[in-house]
C-alpha cells in the first residue's frame, strides 16, 4: 500500500482525491497550500466553497497566498459556491458541475484545474453524494483536472467517511490508483485493494458501454486482490464475449487465472507481442 499523506495537497492532473480534516484551522491551511501548490503549477485553482461564502474565503485565504490579488486578477484563482456549480434550484445537477468543469479548463488555456471542493454540499445525501463521487471518477481520465475534496470530520458520520475515501482513487492511508483514458481503453497505475475497490469499480463500469474492444493496460499496477481482480471478469461479461483485453504483469495474470477471468477475458502479459 502506497501512504499519500504527504502528496494529497499537491495532486497530479487526474487524480480525485478524499481528504478528511480537523477543524477550521486545518481546513484554512489546507487550502492555502493547495492554492500555492496549484499556482506553482501553473495550473488554474479553482476553490468551490460551501461552508464559507467566497466573500469570506476570499478574506482569509489571501493573506496566505503570497500574490493572491494578482493571481486572482489573471483568472489563476477563482472562487465559487457549490450552490452555484453543483446544483440548479437546490437540487444537484451533475452536468452543471460538469459543464462548469470544461468551461475553466478552457479558461485555463491548455494548463489544467486544480479544483478544491467543500464536501459539506453532500451531507442532506450521504449516500447520494458518495455516488455522485464515484460517477465523477469517469472525468479525470482526461488528464486535465485534479480535485481534492475535503470532508470535516466534524460533521461526517465515520460510515459516511470511510464510503467517501473508498469511491476516491486517492486518500490518505488507503492505496494509491492512478488512470488514465488510453486510445481503446483504460491504462492503470499503482494499487487495488479493499480500500480502494468502489473507485476501481466506478473506472469500469463505463467501459460496459464502449464499442469495439476493450484494452485495459494494468502493466503499472503493483498489486491487485483477488476481489478487485473479479470486477474485471465481471465488466468482461458484460461485454460482447472476446472484445476485452487486459495487459498485466506476471503477478496479476497469475491471479486472473486463480479466479477464472481469463474465461472472459484476454489476458495479454506486459512486454509479450
Amino acid at each position: 500500500m502506497v501512504h499519500v499523506a504527504g502528496s494529497v495537497l499537491d495532486p497530479d492532473l487526474g487524480d480525485h482525491v478524499c481528504l478528511p480534516f480537523d477543524g477550521e484551522r486545518e481546513r484554512m491551511t489546507v487550502t492555502g497550500v493547495f492554492t500555492v501548490n496549484g499556482l506553482r503549477r501553473r495550473v488554474k485553482v479553482l476553490i468551490m466553497t460551501h461552508t464559507d461564502t467566497p466573500e469570506r474565503t476570499r478574506t482569509w485565504l489571501a493573506p496566505l497566498v503570497p500574490g493572491f490579488a494578482e493571481a486572482e486578477s489573471a483568472g489563476r484563482i477563482e472562487i465559487l459556491a457549490c450552490a452555484d456549480t453543483h446544483f440548479t434550484g437546490g437540487l444537484l445537477d451533475p452536468a452543471r458541475l460538469r459543464a462548469g468543469l470544461a468551461a475553466a479548463r478552457d479558461r485555463a488555456g491548455g494548463h489544467g484545474v486544480y479544483a478544491l471542493v467543500d464536501a459539506s454540499w453532500g451531507l442532506g445525501d450521504v449516500p447520494g453524494h458518495a455516488a455522485f463521487e464515484a460517477a465523477v471518477n469517469e472525468l479525470f481520465g482526461e488528464g486535465w483536472l485534479a480535485a481534492v475534496c475535503q470532508y470535516d470530520r466534524g460533521v461526517f458520520p465515520r460510515d459516511a467517511l470511510e464510503e467517501a475515501a473508498a469511491v476516491h482513487p486517492i486518500a490518505p492511508e488507503q492505496a494509491l490508483l492512478r488512470f488514465a483514458r488510453a486510445g481503446d481503453g483504460l491504462r492503470v497505475w499503482g494499487d487495488v485493494d479493499l480500500t480502494n475497490r468502489p473507485a476501481f469499480a466506478s473506472l469500469l463500469r463505463p467501459l460496459v458501454r464502449w464499442p469495439g474492444e476493450v484494452v485495459i493496460d494494468a502493466s503499472g499496477l503493483g498489486f491487485i486482490d483477488a476481489g478487485s481482480a473479479q470486477l474485471l471478469a465481471t465488466m468482461a461479461m458484460a461485454r460482447p464475449r472476446g472484445t476485452t483485453t487486459v495487459v498485466c504483469r506476471a503477478p496479476m495474470a497469475r491471479v486472473l487465472r486463480l479466479i477464472g477471468a481469463d474465461e472472459h477475458l484476454a489476458v495479454r502479459r506486459a512486454g509479450d507481442d
